[in-house]
């Protein structure tokens, strides 16, 4: 190589490495771009929230005329919110209690262009809150136009109303976006579930617990996930569901990505009910539920058993452990489970 090539050549990678250099101003404008970027993702939010409210009012609309008109009653909105779950099944607002939302919802706000300028910036649980816990038309509005113009939360909304905020005029703040990002229906209606980012640590936790439970080989057999159960027109929808062969039970678990509080434990127990009533049959002993839960140091797993007379015992957020010793061999320890998934990582 001539001296004239080798001088080309360092001066090539000198200007490459300044190249390559950060200019000065990329910190200021990477934060617009993130900026732009948030407020993009909020505009789309906001817009996809709208469509699903009106979606929503239409079919109530539609459920309103056609009664009127053929004179059919609750079966054919019955059979609808069967026919629509099976065409929609990543979708939870095809209830019954829901379709009835929605005819009641048409009901209150005949106007479309309302419908699509004022509470269609509203998530459908705070609808659903005005038009039923409100009978005046007046009180109604007032409420749609201070939540919109105040951004409450649901929970914000749901206080003011019971304390009667149409009567005294408090000054209360509130993030509505935040609360919109949250709500359930509208991100199922995106079939991206409550929140992206959690149900991705959900979905890699599920598969986890699933492929270890499976892998143990002591009898569990596989019924779903997000198994949906109707309780009297609602919706409720278990995190998983076995059926554990050898101690003829089902199995629920639920997942908890917080530590463990005392709600959790009526959550599993309603559960446990639900699934002794609709699905355990009459030679099968009752409903086995384990409940995980993730403190802040370590994992908390316990076991509560349908009919066992209790209630869970809660200290130091620790469960009292439940499971008759004769059942025991048959699952895995709460120590198992500790160790199998206190290391737990997103990607497993």
């Amino acid at each position: 190589m001539c001296l004239h090539t080798i001088s080309f050549w360092h001066h090539t990678v000198e200007n490459n490495m300044d190249n390559n250099t950060l200019p000065s101003d990329y910190t200021q404008w990477l934060a617009e771009i993130k900026q732009r970027v948030a407020q993009a993702r909020h505009k789309a939010v906001l817009a996809v929230n709208t469509e699903l409210v009106c979606l929503y009012w239409q079919i109530g609309r539609e459920i309103l005329e056609r009664q009127a008109q053929q004179g059919w009653g609750s079966k054919v909105i019955d059979r609808l919110g069967r026919d629509l779950r099976e065409a929609f099944p990543d979708m939870k607002g095809f209830s019954r209690a829901n379709l009835m939302y929605m005819r009641a919802f048409a009901e209150t706000w005949t106007d479309f262009e309302f419908v699509q300028q004022a509470v269609g910036q509203l998530p459908w649980g705070h609808n659903v809150l005005i038009i039923t816990r409100l009978k005046s038309a007046d009180e109604r509005l007032f409420y749609v136009q201070k939540a919109l113009s105040e951004h409450w939360s649901r929970t914000t909304l749901e206080v003011q109303i019971k304390n009667n905020l149409h009567q005294r005029l408090p000054d209360i703040y509130s993030t509505l976006a935040q609360e919109t990002l949250k709500d359930p229906y509208l991100f199922d209606f995106l079939g991206l579930g409550e929140d992206a980012q959690e149900r991705e640590i959900e979905d890699a936790l599920v598969r986890h617990v699933t492929r270890f439970l499976l892998e143990l080989g002591s009898g569990f057999a596989y019924i779903g996930r997000q198994y949906r159960l109707e309780v009297n027109g609602d919706e409720f929808f278990i995190d998983l569901l076995f059926y554990h062969t050898r101690l003829k039970s089902y199995v629920v678990v639920e997942l908890k990505a917080t530590a463990f509080k005392p709600e959790h434990a009526g959550q599993l127990n309603f559960y446990l009910a639900a699934v002794d009533a609709q699905l355990k049959a009459d030679d099968d002993n009752p409903t086995i539920g384990l409940l995980l839960c993730r403190t802040q140091n370590r994992l908390v797993a316990e076991y509560a058993l349908s009919g066992i007379d209790k209630p869970i015992g809660v200290a130091e957020y620790e469960l009292v452990r439940h499971l008759p010793e004769n059942l025991q061999s048959s699952l895995p320890t709460v120590g198992q489970l500790e160790a199998e998934l206190g290391d737990f990582e997103l990607g497993d």
